[in-house]
């Protein structure tokens, strides 16, 4: 498993937006090549799936953040995003980058093998 880590995370008043970043702890590690999501957790709540990406560029997301949240990645930044708009206090959650899925664009926590540590969003007026 290789070790990732996100930034990204912060405060933000409801309707605002914020932008995650996921990046591997080593350089080798080709994003591209893997399977790869973000999930979230919030307090005393199950870890969910938010977006998925898969290795041919098709998408997969939560309905509860579809038209709202947007996962990309840059090849050549190596850098996986998460692209969150129109955003809801409901959205608060420590949000964590994950890959290396046995299945396309799974947004089930079982389905990878490397996690990072987190990044905590806050949605508060």
């Amino acid at each position: 498993a290789v070790q990732l880590v996100e930034s990204g995370g912060g405060v933000v008043q409801p309707g605002g937006s914020l932008r995650l970043s996921c990046a591997a702890s080593v350089y080798t590690y080709t994003f591209s090549r893997h399977r790869m999501a973000w999930f979230r957790q919030a307090p005393r709540k199950e870890r969910e799936g938010v977006a998925a990406i898969d290795t041919d560029g098709s998408t997969n997301y939560a309905d509860s953040v579809k038209g709202r949240f947007t996962v990309s990645l840059d090849n050549a930044k190596n850098t996986l995003y998460l692209q969150m708009n129109s955003l809801k206090p409901e959205d608060t959650a420590m949000y964590y980058c994950a890959a290396d899925s046995v299945v396309s664009a799974s947004l089930r926590v079982w389905h990878y093998n490397s996690w990072g540590q987190g990044t905590q969003v806050t949605v508060s007026s």
